[in-house]
Formats: C-alpha cells, sequence, structure tokens
C-alpha cells in the first residue's frame, strides 16, 4: 500500500494497538493495515475505486472508525448523521451521487428505504465481536461496473462532507488525500502526539473534529483512539478509569456536561491524569476552560477548526507556551491573516475576516461556482468568521459574518428550517434565527406569522420539524407574530432578530 492513509498508518508499531473500544479486544497496527488493503479489494471487486463516493451511515464507536479509514483508502468516504430523517437522507444521497451505502448489518435505519428509492447499492457492514473495528462488507446488491483500480493518491479526494451555508442548500465540500495529511500532521505537531498518547474519542464520527483530530490524528503518530459509542457524561469517568487515555477533544457544552460530574469522580481524575484537554468547534468559555484546568490538573488547549480546512487552523500551544483564554491561539497548520472587504490585508489589531491559506485547505466547494467565488481572494479562503490577531500573533473570533446556528457546535441552516415549517398549512411566512443559549452557545428559534384563519401551536409546529430533520435543528423556541421585523429593502434580517423581538436583552 502506497497512497497516503497506508503512509499514516504505517507510523504505528505492529503490535501496539491502534483502535480500542469497550467490550473488545485492540486492533493492532498490523492487523489494521491488513484489514484497510482487504477492504480496498473487496471495494475493487464491487466495482468501487478512487473518486466513486461510498457513504457510511454507522453509529459512533470502532467500527464507523475504521470503515472511514478503510474506505477511504480506496474509494471517497461520506460519513452521514445517523440521525436524519428520510428526506434529509434523499437529499444528501443524491447530492453525493453516492456509488454505494454502507450500514450496519441487521440495522434499519431510514437511509435505506431511501437508497433502495434511488437504485443506491446497499453493502452491510459485519462487524467482528471480538476485535475492535474489523468487519466484514457484504453487498446486498449488485454494484455496476466502476473503477477498480486500488488505492488513491494523494490529489484524489478521500473524504466528502456537507457544510451549511447561509443558503437552504449545503455545500460540499472535497477534501484529498493531502489534505488529510496535512491536517493530521498539523494536530499532531500542535499536540506533540507521539505513540504513547491515547485520545478517549466522545466527537460524533460524522464530522471533521472526531474524524481529524481523535482518529487520523492519533493514528497518524502511531497512537491510539479509544472509540466510544458516543458523548455519555455518566461513563466518561468511568471510561477514563477502564482506558486510561492521555487527552480528550470535545466541544464546550460536553466539557460542561463533564465538569458537572467531577466532584464525584475525584478519584478517577486522580487515578488516570491527563496530559492536556483540547476543545474545538465552538467558543469555550474562559471560565470553563480555567475550571477545567482546576479540575483535571492539566492544560487545556482550544483550537479553531473548520470542515474547508479539514478541521485545525489555529490553536493555542502547549505549556510552556502561552495559552491565551478567549483566544484560539495561532496560526496551527495554514497561513491566517485578517482580510477587509476589498481583499486586503490587514494587520495586526485590525478586525475584519478571517483568512487562511494551506496544504489543508480545501481546492475548492464542489460544482458550486458561485460559493467559491465568494469563497477565495487571491488564494485565500475566506472563513465568514470576523476576527483580530494580536500582537503575538494570537487569533480571537469576535463574531460570525454569517447567519449560521451554532448550536454546541452543530450547525444549522436557517433557511433549511424556514423551508419545512413553510410546508405546514398553518404557516405563512417564517425566519428563523439564534437565540442566546447559555451552555450551548447558540440554540435555534422561529419567528411565525400564521395565515389568516389558521391556528397552530408550538408543540405542534416542533413535532411537524422533527419529522423532517434531526432533532437539533427543532426550533426549542417559537414567537408568533404579526409581522417579522425587515430591513429597509424589505429582506428578512436574522441578525439581531432575537433582540428585536424581545428574547434578549
Amino acid at each position: 500500500m502506497q497512497n497516503v492513509i497506508a503512509d499514516l498508518l504505517s507510523h504505528g508499531a505492529a503490535n501496539a494497538p491502534a483502535i480500542i473500544a469497550p467490550g473488545t479486544k485492540p486492533l493492532d497496527y498490523r492487523s489494521f493495515r491488513t484489514h484497510v488493503a482487504k477492504v480496498v479489494t473487496a471495494l475493487d471487486e464491487f466495482g468501487i475505486g478512487t473518486g466513486d463516493r461510498v457513504a457510511i451511515v454507522l453509529p459512533n464507536g470502532p467500527h464507523s472508525a475504521s470503515a472511514f479509514v478503510s474506505i477511504a483508502a480506496g474509494a471517497t468516504v461520506a460519513p452521514l448523521n445517523p440521525s436524519y430523517r428520510s428526506d434529509e437522507f434523499s437529499f444528501f444521497l443524491r447530492d453525493l451521487n453516492a456509488r454505494a451505502l454502507v450500514l450496519m448489518a441487521g440495522v434499519d435505519p431510514p437511509a435505506r428505504s431511501v437508497a433502495v428509492d434511488h437504485c443506491i447499492p446497499v453493502i452491510e457492514l459485519e462487524p467482528s465481536k471480538q476485535i475492535a473495528g474489523l468487519f466484514e462488507l457484504r453487498p446486498q446488491s449488485s454494484t455496476s461496473p466502476g473503477k477498480s483500480d486500488g488505492l488513491g493518491t494523494s490529489q484524489d479526494t478521500a473524504l466528502v462532507l456537507h457544510t451549511s451555508g447561509t443558503t437552504s442548500r449545503p455545500k460540499i465540500v472535497p477534501l484529498s488525500y493531502d489534505n488529510l495529511r496535512a491536517s493530521a500532521r498539523n494536530i499532531g505537531e500542535t499536540l506533540a502526539l507521539t505513540e504513547n498518547d491515547r485520545c478517549l474519542n466522545i466527537m460524533p464520527l460524522f464530522h471533521i473534529h472526531g474524524l481529524m483530530a481523535a482518529v487520523l490524528a492519533s493514528l497518524a503518530t502511531g497512537g491510539s483512539v479509544t472509540c466510544t459509542p458516543g458523548f455519555n457524561a455518566l461513563k466518561f469517568f468511568s471510561w477514563m478509569s477502564d482506558f486510561k487515555p492521555t487527552w480528550y477533544t470535545a466541544v464546550p457544552t460536553m466539557h460542561q456536561a463533564i465538569l458537572a460530574r467531577a466532584t464525584r469522580n475525584r478519584d478517577a481524575i486522580e487515578k488516570n491524569p491527563l496530559r492536556f484537554i483540547r476543545s474545538s468547534s465552538s467558543s469555550l468559555p474562559p471560565q470553563v476552560m480555567m475550571e477545567l484546568e482546576d479540575t483535571f490538573s492539566a492544560p487545556v488547549i482550544e483550537s479553531y477548526g473548520m470542515t474547508e480546512a479539514a478541521h485545525q487552523m489555529a490553536s493555542n500551544p502547549l505549556p510552556p507556551a502561552a495559552r491565551k483564554p478567549g483566544t484560539v491561539g495561532p496560526a496551527a497548520g495554514p497561513e491566517i491573516a485578517i482580510m477587509d472587504e476589498a481583499g486586503t490585508v490587514l494587520p495586526s489589531g485590525v478586525t475584519g475576516e478571517v483568512v487562511i491559506r494551506g496544504r489543508n485547505v480545501t481546492q475548492g466547494y464542489e460544482k458550486n461556482p458561485e460559493a467559491n467565488a465568494v469563497a477565495f481572494s487571491g488564494g485565500w479562503f475566506r472563513t465568514g468568521d470576523q476576527g483580530v490577531i494580536d500582537g503575538d500573533g494570537y487569533l480571537s473570533i469576535t463574531g460570525r459574518l454569517k447567519e449560521i446556528i451554532n448550536r454546541g457546535g452543530e450547525k444549522i441552516s436557517p433557511r433549511e428550517v424556514d423551508e419545512v415549517l413553510m410546508d405546514h398549512v398553518a404557516v405563512m411566512q417564517v425566519a428563523t434565527f439564534a437565540v442566546p443559549h447559555e451552555k450551548l452557545g447558540e440554540d435555534v428559534a422561529a419567528a411565525i406569522v400564521l395565515a389568516d384563519g389558521a391556528s397552530a401551536n408550538s408543540d405542534e409546529l416542533r413535532s411537524f420539524v422533527r419529522q423532517r430533520l434531526a432533532d437539533f435543528k427543532v426550533p426549542r423556541t417559537i414567537v408568533f407574530v404579526d409581522e417579522i421585523p425587515k430591513g429597509q429593502t424589505g429582506k428578512l434580517q436574522r441578525i439581531g432578530l432575537a433582540k428585536k423581538l424581545g428574547l434578549v436583552k
């Protein structure tokens, strides 16, 4: 095996654990490398090769991690959120032009029937019950003839993910093998990861955060990753005791839930010291950072990432270098600058849009020239975030330029929620927007104008949305108004709407 995924796995000692999970034996690097070659061969036999899109809908755990790595070695992997509803799976599978869909054997999620409806072959993943992450692939229908060319090269697309925008149509972000290699190395260098490190993964493995920071960065340095079924604050400390990780990475809301149970688990904390704790995907309040450090007696490293950068862009460094609470640290891989609307790079201390460039950055959104024209300027990628770089090179994110709702790291397009609500017979007009939330950072709210003579209550509308969209997209706050405030041009203005409607002071 000579491709980038194979190269990343080559650093692990043959008998060293790569993937670990509750209830099974660890998967060592020798077996993992053999498994990856076996999966690539199986894909070839199915007529699936480099550039073919293979969607995976799997529960969090060792098999989703292993499937991500092994399928990406021979095709383009597209992990999807298992909590999506049928309409969402229909959109994503069609938009991806998926050649196949991988599902856990014996499980019947909505994605299965959607794939059948769209004539997309289903491949069942039969997990090993003895060794973490090992599996067999069993096609449930014949795949059409396609490429059969083995391992991908550095410029081929390894991973595709959708990212929400301010429009209702999510954008496809293709990430090459070279993007993934650069990002894994950037993260490994920032965190000084070695073969002695073990990450406790509690992040979902359909997001760039968990895929890159927890899984691929760990494997690229010959370390190990413990793959849990997903975040569970009640089990977190028992996992610490059982698997003795040296670090974990999470979003701020997870850190807060862990802190809420820390006083009852002092013994586990003291007997299983962490080398560091990492936070990313949304802003970490400085108070939470300090409480984490006091509780775990370990440095907290806040990082800044996004899908288009294959995750990490900036990061606070490990001691003895300075960590600045409230900042996301200096550049940690790609170059970072601040740019004005005209495309001029601004000096330190001046606020503007955060822009990046580097080997980990996508070459552009797929089949979306309009989005690319906006996103790229003079070789720089515009993140859509507003920030400022201080004299020491540390970046502070001061706000978002976009209207995306960031609910504890889950990014939600307001327009997507709008369009679902507008399908309700009682709704005449709707504007979905963000409201501040103490723990999540932001939550979803919607202002509704009912049709003349129609009636509906909040619970009814939430139930309607829940049937069409994942739970995290359902508005927690619904306000009924006679008219939704608009700007001077008559357009709905989501930014500031929470204040205008009296939801915040």
